[in-house]
């Protein structure tokens, strides 16, 4: 996050504006992790976002221009280097692409092409959503056993889907960080790296 806020500062006057969405219910949390940031926060609990426009890695970033075009869609860009050595991906080179784009317009792709650069989701990752959302509501009722099963399932659908599997852990009492995080990253590499979006960095 403060890699973000350092480029909304850089680029505040170029008509730049960082949201962001956190696909959590955890709002103290949440809070707590913004000290200091002055762009927008979002809570997304129901993973409204994440449905529209077809995500399924975290984090992941859309460009959208001033007339509510996506130009640049999903893509795994990072603000700072805090997991270079886990992704090999260099933020410096990613925030260049949104520099161009604020400052001069450039873009990676053209419009026709981001119109169809990422798929809809399928229709195992949908069900796995709605699975996620009843094992939610079955938690947040009191039914561990119930809710249990339904993030068992929802897994079982979309087992890459990181705003299903990972945004699952932490509520099934699971450390997000921890040895279950590493399995899941492993098991996603070796799946070749799936996601909704577009690659390259």
């Amino acid at each position: 996050m403060p890699g973000w806020q350092a480029l909304q500062e850089e680029l505040a006057d170029h008509n730049f504006q960082v949201i962001a969405v956190a696909v959590d219910e955890d709002v103290e949390t949440i809070r707590g992790a913004a000290d200091g940031i002055t762009y927008p926060i979002l809570i997304d609990a129901d993973h409204v976002v994440t449905e529209l426009y077809a995500i399924s890695n975290v984090p992941t970033v859309l460009m959208i221009d001033e007339d509510d075009n996506i130009v640049q869609p999903n893509w795994s860009a990072y603000a700072s280097d805090t997991f270079r050595e886990l992704t090999g991906i260099d933020s410096e080179t990613q925030k260049d692409h949104i520099r161009a784009w604020a400052k001069h317009g450039t873009l990676r792709m053209s419009p026709e092409d981001a119109k169809g650069a990422v798929d809809d989701l399928s229709s195992e990752e949908e069900q796995a959503r709605l699975f996620f959302r009843i094992a939610t509501r079955l938690r947040n009722d009191g039914d561990a056993d119930g809710a249990e099963r339904n993030f068992v399932t929802a897994i079982d659908l979309a087992p890459h889907d990181w705003t299903v599997q990972r945004a699952a852990q932490p509520l099934r009492g699971i450390n997000p960080f921890g040895e279950a995080f590493m399995e899941l990253y492993t098991a996603f590499n070796e799946a070749g790296r799936p996601f909704h979006g577009v690659t390259g960095h």
